[in-house]
């Protein structure tokens, strides 16, 4: 009996604290600013997957089979990687107005397109824009200086042509000659990066 009545107290504190831990551990999740629940109900659109910038280079011979992007642009017009890609390197920005670190690339993508741009070398440029319409895309797609890809206009086809390859916003895709995914970056990325990865397909015999 006296072991019982013993335990009794000391039971209840054990509960009372497990429940005090309980209740602060729901408390900073639903406070933790970078939770998935608080970027969803912030209204800010920033309920999407972010990348760490993990860089992955693919060999040749372990390429999987052509990417068929396509689909109408921001600006109305059509890009297509048959008509407008096909025998040049081609990278492919994932991105959205709406997401801070697809701004804080952005002029790293501008200045790398602008440079083999004016270097006559076979490579092309394109973005395709998700989770919003052509119109709120548009201005910052200008900015950028090379057609991108609205992916609501086009029926959702340009990220399903991508089969999941492109889990976080922003991604950008290097394929090669033959339209096949050669290299990928999850997360932001910086003008050496791009050229890097482009430079190193275009190198390719």
């Amino acid at each position: 009996m006296r072991r019982s009545a013993s335990h009794g107290p000391r039971r209840r504190m054990m509960a009372a604290v497990i429940g005090m831990t309980l209740t602060v551990g729901l408390a900073a999740c639903k406070s933790d600013p970078n939770s998935l629940e608080a970027q969803a109900n912030s209204g800010s659109r920033a309920g999407y997957l972010a990348g760490d910038g993990t860089i992955e280079q693919i060999a040749p011979a372990k390429r999987a089979a052509p990417i068929d992007l396509q689909g109408t642009t921001v600006t109305g017009s059509t890009w297509s990687w048959a008509a407008d890609g096909k025998g040049k390197v081609v990278l492919v920005n994932v991105w959205g107005s709406w997401c801070g670190p697809c701004q804080e690339e952005a002029p790293a993508l501008t200045r790398a397109w602008a440079a083999y741009a004016t270097s006559g070398k076979p490579v092309a440029f394109v973005g395709v824009s998700i989770k919003e319409s052509p119109q709120n895309a548009a201005a910052a797609a200008t900015a950028l200086g090379y057609p991108s890809i609205s992916d609501r206009a086009s029926g959702g086809t340009p990220m399903l042509s991508l089969a999941g390859i492109a889990p976080a916003t922003p991604t950008t895709l290097v394929l090669d000659k033959q339209g096949r995914l050669a290299a990928r970056v999850l997360g932001g990325t910086t003008e050496v990066t791009l050229k890097t990865l482009v430079d190193a397909v275009l190198a390719e015999p």
